[in-house]
């Protein structure tokens, strides 16, 4: 069988594989809203790039989309988090066929140049060359644009991949990316006219055949290294070949914990689930990891001075560890759901300590965001209404999915989970918390004063806060009456 076969066989067999996956049924509406949001990102590509095309050709300044590239790579490279999977997800299930491993490895990353993800960047690209092509730029140069965007955004997918496979072995890793995406905009703060300076040579470069060989080599370069990375860690991922961590000299009981009775051991599970599993180690350091950088951002620069953009980042440093943890709760347990059902209320204990957990988990971007309350840019009142607000009504939004939630995810993989697809009330339930909180503030603010719209929101978060006992049971009345459902879900997905 040649690689060309194996790449149609492969890709075939991976639609296959996400179509018969337990998750498909319950995830329709997941991919309507995919589909939706994918068609959203087009539209808005396509208007950023004609609106810049525009002002392009009256400057002549026909590559400034090739010129602000570090910012679309950061971007695509954020979304590329949620979506693209590392190789070893993939190979694994090959391992036992009688298929080359080198060819496997190969095929799969040629995958990630061919994904349908890369070619959504063509939205942006080829409005701003057909309107330079009539704003009066050569064909050359509208040629140059397409192919150039292209180019860097496949040679941005594999920097991804790279970064990805290091980072599951030293979270320092996560520099990398910061560094090369910052580097450009390093001297704005710094000196203007140095700013101005690099851009009008970053113009000049990307104006000239020697880019587009630029981005070739960087492709080819990538690419290759890419392939020899994956050769080494993806058999060590698999084959669990790395070296044995050192042996624990201390295990921390957390006796201080004991005082609130079952409750409490479930608080030293929460913790030690933490420190001891990989997986949701990692989800954890990289959730405050990014509220220690956005805070800084917004202490000590004037990028989101915008009142709206303060009251989103201000709700948003709040709710990040709970929006990424608390909507796959559950799933984490699903490797021992059993256990948990064969005493009376255990889930109840258990999810009042996930509660009381996340909101002691809120006192740390409450500490964090003391800088920019004395810089000016959140008020106290502000602050305390949305601590309060995510205590209440975000969580209570949530933990909702404690009801809905029956995929197990892995508890010590440090790699992309195995088509862990969101179903589509999870995505609902999302969308929810994250946005509802600000309309309720922007109405709030159109129909009384400031002032008032935060105090509104805090008595709002305050009787969600102070009724959990009630809620919780609801969620736990209704997590019984579909355990079997839920039992059935967890088992598959394992």
């Amino acid at each position: 069988m040649n690689r060309w076969k194996l790449l149609l066989i492969l890709r075939k067999q991976g639609n296959l594989a996400l179509r018969r996956s337990p998750a498909f049924e319950q995830s329709i509406v997941a991919k309507i809203m995919t589909l939706f949001g994918a068609g959203m990102f087009i539209i808005y590509f396509i208007f950023i790039g004609s609106f810049m095309a525009l002002g392009a050709t009256e400057s002549r300044t026909y590559t400034l989309v090739l010129a602000l590239l570090p910012l679309w790579l950061a971007i695509d490279f954020g979304e590329r988090l949620v979506f693209q999977q590392t190789p070893a997800v993939m190979v694994k299930p090959y391992l036992l066929q009688p298929l080359p491993f080198y060819s496997v490895v190969e095929t799969f990353l040629l995958n990630t140049l061919l994904a349908g993800f890369n070619w959504i960047w063509l939205a942006l690209y080829l409005p701003y060359a057909v309107i330079l092509g009539f704003g009066g730029a050569s064909f050359l140069t509208v040629l140059l644009v397409i192919l150039c965007g292209l180019i860097m955004t496949l040679a941005n997918s594999q920097f991804y991949l790279m970064v990805r496979t290091l980072a599951q072995r030293s979270v320092l890793w996560w520099i990398l990316p910061i560094v090369v995406y910052g580097a450009p905009w390093i001297s704005l703060p710094i000196n203007e006219d140095w700013f101005d300076a690099q851009m009008d040579m970053i113009l000049d470069f990307t104006s000239t055949w020697f880019f587009f060989v630029f981005s070739v080599v960087l492709l080819a370069g990538l690419f290759y290294l890419n392939r020899w990375m994956q050769f080494r860690y993806v058999r060590e991922e698999i084959m669990k070949l790395e070296k044995k961590e050192a042996d624990m000299k201390h295990i921390s009981q957390y006796t201080f914990l004991e005082r609130f009775g079952q409750t409490g051991e479930y608080l030293k599970l929460e913790l030690k689930s933490i420190f001891r599993n990989k997986a949701i180690r990692q989800r954890v350091i990289m959730s405050l990891t990014l509220i220690v950088i956005l805070t800084l951002l917004i202490s000590y620069t004037s990028i989101y001075d915008g009142h709206m953009m303060l009251n989103f980042w201000c709700f948003y440093f709040f709710g990040l560890y709970g929006m990424s943890t608390l909507i796959k709760i559950m799933a984490p347990e699903g490797n021992y759901i059993d256990l948990l059902m064969t005493n009376k209320e255990n889930i109840l204990s258990l999810l009042k300590a996930k509660y009381y957990f996340h909101v002691a988990i809120l006192v740390v971007p409450l500490l964090l965001m003391i800088p920019a309350i004395i810089a000016g840019k959140f008020s106290l009142l502000m602050v305390i209404a949305y601590f309060l607000l995510s205590s209440g009504m975000l969580y209570f939004t949530l933990f909702q999915m404690a009801v809905y939630n029956k995929q197990t995810i892995p508890l010590n993989e440090k790699i992309t989970g195995k088509n862990n697809v969101e179903n589509g009330i999870q995505f609902i339930i999302q969308m929810v918390a994250m946005f509802l909180p600000l309309v309720l503030v922007s109405v709030f603010i159109l129909l009384f004063d400031e002032t008032t719209a935060y105090v509104a929101l805090a008595i709002i978060g305050l009787l969600f806060t102070l009724t959990h006992p009630i809620w919780l049971r609801n969620i736990y009345k209704r997590m019984m009456s579909r355990k079997y459902e839920n039992l059935e879900g967890f088992h598959a997905s394992r």
